[in-house]
């Protein structure tokens, strides 16, 4: 299902910060795995991070530092702080809620098996 609506993309300076959120209305108490990817064209989808229902997180090595993903499960809203934000850091980026409770490693859930997804917010770093 892709009915997961995301906000907060735009252009920002490198250095600047971001926060994107990710709105899963339709999915109260999910006990599932969500997480946010990034792409670009030309290149193939990155994990960026993933969040557990119990708050378990994961990253990717290039954004671990500077991004921050959090879930507040009663608002239903997966949201990510970026900070300190780079040129490469460009792309469109999309929330998805996996099949799967837990996270795995690098930025992704345990599973790519899609319960649902968004249609993505870019976001752009000028350097």
């Amino acid at each position: 299902q892709g009915d997961l609506v995301e906000s907060g993309g735009g252009s920002v300076q490198a250095g600047g910060s971001l926060r994107l959120s990710c709105a899963f209305d339709a999915y109260a108490n999910s006990p599932y795995c969500m997480g946010w990817s990034r792409g670009t064209p030309g290149k193939e989808r990155e994990g960026v991070a993933a969040i557990a229902a119990d708050g378990t997180t994961t990253y990717a090595d290039s954004v671990k530092g500077r991004f921050t993903i959090s879930r507040d499960n009663a608002k239903r809203i997966l949201y990510l702080q970026m900070n300190t934000l780079k040129p490469e850091d460009t792309a469109m980026y999309s929330c998805a809620m996996y099949l799967a409770s837990s996270v795995g490693t690098g930025g992704d859930c345990r599973s790519t098996n899609l319960r649902a997804w968004g249609q993505g917010t870019q976001v752009t770093v000028s350097s």
